[in-house]
């Protein structure tokens, strides 16, 4: 990976802020089904023991899970899990019945022949520039044993193994800590090989693409306009305007205001007063900062920093 990529990588990690929420931990045996669609989050579902196969509406074609393995659905896909490898509603309308839900949820035990142990639950990106990220990428990230990744994060399985097992009752706050790194994790091992999302990837193999996105990372107060982005990559405004857009997703000025509204927010939660973050990502007037900050992110920079205060604070009392 050059280093310019890898600088964005580095970004599209820090501009994630996911937050886990565990909906249940434990084991299913027998004829089960289940399911995290219908709520309208992102989810998760993490194979700790057993094997189970992952089935979709639409009729696609299933996924195996193993033990060791993880599955991000970052949309609502219609979707169940179960331990028949058979897609039971292949052939029947899409949306013609509900998802049906089978099977009670037991504590984990691995003595249990047959059994599946499971971690799932739902991921919610925070900020309108994390959830713009995440919009690029594709509707599913899947951990495998044979990916590169694996060989750092196989601690985690052992770990949310090991916090699930306190009981279905009361799951252990620490795995959604887990998940959330397990998930950058899976982010970067995807990121290095170009299939995290299909805007950045296009971008980046795009030449001049890359090297333009890393030089607005690293310098987001320049005076970039659509015109000085396309002869930055040697190319006319239309053409430049056209394949940008098709490739990440965004007009190429919208981009440029999710990078500096996100550096911005670390800006501001490292202490800087809010003009002179606005100024180095590259607004003059505080007013005219502020307001495109509010846009992207939901909130007053002033505002986000206070909450960003309150939930440190909030943190460290924790420790």
């Amino acid at each position: 990976m050059s280093a310019q990529t890898d600088k964005v990588v580095h970004w599209l990690l820090s501009s994630l802020e996911p937050r886990s929420e565990l909906f249940h931990v434990g084991q299913y045996c027998g004829d089960w089904q289940a399911s995290t669609a219908g709520r309208a989050k992102a989810s998760f579902h993490i194979v700790l023991h057993g094997s189970m196969w992952l089935h979709f509406a639409d009729g696609r074609e299933s996924i195996p899970v193993s033990e060791g393995e993880a599955v991000f659905l970052l949309r609502d896909v219609p979707h169940w899990l179960s331990p028949d490898p058979i897609n039971p509603k292949v052939g029947t309308a899409a949306g013609d019945q509900p998802i049906e839900r089978r099977g009670t949820m037991q504590p984990l035990d691995e003595s249990i022949s047959g059994s599946v142990g499971l971690a799932c639950g739902f991921v919610e990106f925070q900020s309108i520039v994390s959830r713009a990220i995440v919009s690029l990428f594709p509707e599913i990230l899947i951990v495998r044993h044979g990916d590169d990744a694996y060989r750092g994060i196989h601690v985690l399985f052992d770990l949310i193994r090991v916090e699930g097992q306190r009981g279905i009752d009361e799951p252990s706050p620490l795995i959604d800590r887990l998940v959330e790194l397990l998930l950058f994790y899976a982010v970067r091992d995807a990121a290095h090989h170009d299939t995290v999302t299909s805007g950045l990837a296009a971008l980046m193999q795009r030449t001049g693409f890359n090297t333009l996105v890393a030089t607005i990372i690293e310098s987001p107060g320049d005076a970039w306009t659509t015109d000085s982005m396309a002869a930055f990559a040697n190319m006319s405004r239309t053409a430049f305007y056209k394949h940008f857009s098709e490739a990440s997703g965004h007009p190429p000025m919208q981009f440029v205001t999710l990078i500096r509204m996100r550096l911005a927010a670390d800006l501001l939660q490292q202490g800087l007063p809010i003009s002179r973050a606005g100024e180095m990502v590259g607004y003059q007037s505080e007013s005219a900062f502020a307001h495109a900050f509010k846009r992207t992110m939901g909130t007053q920079p002033g505002a986000w920093r206070r909450q960003r205060d309150g939930l440190s604070q909030s943190a460290a009392r924790l420790h």
